[in-house]
């Protein structure tokens, strides 16, 4: 409930402040005297946007604070979502700069306009004739049903499955757009890859083949020269070896005079056994060496899709043509996981779509039932505020998508008479006939759900006589479950108001004020008689005002 309402520097305002009881309060005044300032400063606490001519000194900023108790609106949540500090009395307060700039705070923590109205829709309902249109609202009629039927669990794991729901269909098309991206280069890149699985590369045989190759495509000329150089090296009268061993004899015999002379007695003796290793290693190449035509053409054939292969794919190395293959290995492979994931997917979504058509179901025939009670209801309170041959109908449709709250797509249709047809109520009802049905839907809904602050704007515009007095009657029993205000001109509903407050201008110095005042039991007799008499208030007027509040 509101406690208390804090203004300085607003419009007509220069400074207020003021507390309210969770009572039903009466707001009255005469046109013009402030009370939609009033209203547009509790619409600022409420998140709406602000702009430099909501300041009466345009120098100084303008600060509204408005204080709640929410001890029993279970919010903890919100403020544990919204990273706020929880406390049973709540202080929401705006700031709008001289700059321009506008600052909202909820308990000291600043905040953005978006968390704001989210927290204000638990706490304050400003109800003009305007906005009774919201009757015409398909979603508000949905919820007035609903909160007929009682059941919020069932909503509640509806929604839950419908996010569910939603978010499985978001994979899906995501997994699919993959695919079909996917689809289109899939049959080129299972050739890429098969093409270099069919090459059976492995890493660094490019230049194993490269020298397999040069040794076979150079047979002759090998063979040729290793001819030779066995030739040079074994020939007994000049070969190599046996001069080497001549020089090894005769230096045997002098190196025994000088260590320079047996050192060099060594390497020879060491070249010549290098010679000699050398000598059977040249053997071993002439014995091994064949003309082998096949395995060249198949080193060759190798070599050249290595090559192939490499230019295809712009690389050097067979390594890099290996992490290609993986690349494109890895691209197949995903392709198909993709499928199986979509199949998945759709099994989910399958299982998903069961449960929520069954609760889709269940909402809808706890509709069906609880619409009878609330066009009673309706009724009920209709008849007597003066439409006692108003008749209300519902029709109700199946959707083929999920609604945010069910698949029941409603019409409300209304009569206001014997004999007239049915019509959408947006079409068929006046502005005074739409007041008395929301202000009846409002009482309604304050036997079913926890509604917050609600304040009622000149809703009794347009009716008169005993049908105020049963307008306010039915404000005042709200008034028993939550807080409601009443901003109104007919003395009828001011009288049953068990607090009355009276906005009025008062001229300080060169400056015209807006001010608010909470009325002792004399001032309120003399308010309700001038709203009943005017200016000149008569004897009988005050008798009346008398009257009126016993």
């Amino acid at each position: 409930m509101l406690t208390s309402l804090s203004i300085k520097n607003f419009a007509l305002i220069e400074r207020l402040e003021i507390n309210f009881s969770n009572q039903f309060s009466i707001i009255t005044g005469e046109t013009g005297a402030g009370k939609s300032i009033l209203l547009g400063a509790l619409g600022l606490v409420l998140g709406k946007r602000a702009d430099l001519t909501s300041l009466k000194n345009a120098a100084e900023k303008c600060i509204i604070e408005a204080q709640f108790q929410i001890s029993k609106y279970n919010l903890q949540d919100f403020f544990s979502e919204n990273n706020l500090d929880y406390e049973d009395v709540t202080i929401i307060r705006r700031e709008i700069l001289p700059s321009g700039k506008s600052r909202a705070f909820i308990n000291d923590s600043p905040v953005n306009l978006n968390e704001l109205q989210e927290l204000s829709e638990f706490l304050l309902d400003i109800h003009s004739q305007n906005q009774t249109q919201e009757l015409s609202n398909e979603a508000y009629q949905i919820e007035i049903i609903d909160a007929i039927a009682n059941h919020q669990n069932l909503i509640t794991e509806y929604k839950q499955q419908l996010s569910k729901y939603k978010s499985l269909k978001s994979q899906l098309k995501k997994i699919e757009s993959e695919k079909e991206a996917l689809s289109k280069e899939h049959d080129y890149n299972s050739f890429l890859l098969q093409e270099l699985l069919s090459a059976n590369l492995k890493a660094n045989e490019q230049e194993e083949l490269e020298a397999t190759f040069e040794k076979l495509n150079n047979v002759e000329f090998i063979k040729e020269a290793l001819d030779k150089s066995l030739a040079l090296t074994n020939e007994e009268q000049i070969g190599i070896i046996q001069n080497l061993k001549e020089v090894k004899i005769s230096i045997q015999k002098i190196a025994n005079l000088s260590p320079e002379l047996k050192t060099v007695f060594e390497r020879i003796s060491s070249t010549l056994i290098e010679f000699e290793d050398i000598n059977i290693e040249l053997s071993k190449q002439v014995d091994n060496l064949t003309d082998d035509p096949e395995k060249l053409e198949l080193v060759n054939q190798k070599l050249q899709t290595i090559y192939t292969l490499q230019k295809k794919h712009h690389v050097e190395t067979i390594e890099d043509l290996l992490i290609i293959q993986n690349n494109l290995d890895n691209k197949v492979v995903l392709a198909d996981d993709l499928e199986s994931k979509i199949q998945k997917l759709d099994i989910q979504i399958q299982e998903n779509v069961i449960v929520l058509d069954n609760l889709a179901l269940d909402i809808s025939k706890n509709r069906k039932t609880s619409i009878p009670v609330l066009i009673s209801k309706i009724n009920e309170f209709l008849s007597e505020l003066g439409m006692p041959n108003a008749l209300f109908q519902f029709d109700i449709k199946q959707a083929e998508s999920y609604l945010p709250n069910g698949k029941d797509e409603v019409e409300l249709l209304f009569s206001a008479n014997k004999g007239t047809n049915f019509g959408l109520l947006k079409k068929v009802a006046s502005g005074g006939e739409m007041s008395r049905i929301m202000l009846a839907v409002k009482a309604i809904l304050a036997d079913y759900s926890k509604l917050p602050t609600i304040i009622f704007d000149e809703i009794d515009t347009g009716v008169s006589g005993e049908i105020a007095h049963k307008m306010g009657n039915i404000m005042k029993n709200m008034s028993k479950q939550m807080q409601v205000f009443a901003i109104t001109h007919l003395p009828q509903i001011a009288a049953k108001g068990d607090n009355h407050y009276k906005v009025f201008k008062s001229i300080q110095g060169e400056s015209t004020i807006s001010e608010l005042k909470l009325l002792c039991k004399e001032e309120r007799i003399l308010e309700i008689a001038e709203m009943l008499s005017g200016k000149d208030i008569s004897d009988s007027a005050l008798n009346h005002a008398k009257a009126l509040l016993n």
